[in-house]
């Protein structure tokens, strides 16, 4: 399972490479936008914005692949981090939060929090 995501956020990283580095491609006729502000507050060993979005877009490629939402991560502080996700037909669906209180965000908080974002996102069928 471990490896399998790791192949699939690595494949999304490198195709993000080629485009934007948060454009997804999904089957709905919108795809799926990730933005990030406030990126200069992560910490170095979290991957940086693009991967922040990867992250975000492989998990949703999972959870939710018939889905198209626009995904707005806020990062608050080195140990916080907000998303406001908003499905194709313009609901807003309920703030996503997480905090770590005892160190900094790592690449695998983030693929948690990634992870959280898809499942609420694939509670509403990306309606």
């Amino acid at each position: 399972m471990r490896r399998t995501m790791v192949t699939l956020v690595l494949s999304v990283a490198i195709a993000s490479v080629s485009g934007s580095a948060c454009a997804m491609k999904t089957v709905s006729s919108e795809p799926a936008r990730c933005r990030v502000v406030g990126g200069d507050k992560l910490p170095a060993g979290a991957g940086g914005e693009q991967a922040l979005c990867a992250a975000v877009e492989a998990a949703v490629a999972a959870e939710a692949p018939r889905t198209a939402a626009s995904i707005e991560v806020r990062v608050l502080s080195a140990s916080s981090l907000a998303a406001t996700i908003k499905t194709a037909n313009g609901r807003t669906l309920p703030e996503q939060r997480m905090a770590i209180m005892d160190r900094a965000l790592t690449k695998a908080s983030i693929e948690r929090f990634a992870k959280a974002i898809a499942a609420e996102l694939a509670k509403t069928g990306g309606r």
